[in-house]
């Protein structure tokens, strides 16, 4: 049984940094993309940023470039999302996804596994 679980959301102010981690279990991911996505209050889905598990090849949302950096720890099976230089409009819940072969690396549909998320609200 395929198991993602976020840790690592809180409330923080801006410009403060938090790291997220995804760990994944039950499967063996080694030709996934692994991705995380957010949720604002009143907003849909956004993509944010996702990894090759593979290659380790990186793809950013626009909003995020520069500020957010996404990596995998293959020994831990891990998918971590440092976020620096937050902002209010961070303010979401942060959701990591799984999807095997072929991705549309910023389609939600793309994705075949899914966590429950964990919240991160950036105060002003």
């Amino acid at each position: 049984q395929v198991q993602l679980v976020e840790s690592g959301g809180g409330l923080v102010q801006a410009g403060d940094s938090l790291r997220l981690s995804c760990a994944a279990s039950g499967h063996t991911f080694s030709m996934y993309t692994m991705a995380w996505f957010r949720q604002g209050p009143g907003k849909e889905s956004e993509f944010v940023a996702a990894i090759n598990w593979s290659s380790g090849v990186t793809r950013y949302a626009g909003s995020v470039k520069g500020r957010f950096t996404i990596s995998r720890d293959t020994a831990k099976n891990t998918v971590n999302l440092q976020m620096n230089s937050l902002k209010p409009e961070d303010t979401a819940v942060y959701s990591c996804a799984a999807g095997k072969p072929p991705v549309v690396v910023g389609a939600v549909r793309s994705y075949d596994y899914w966590g429950q998320g964990t919240q991160v609200t950036v105060s002003s």
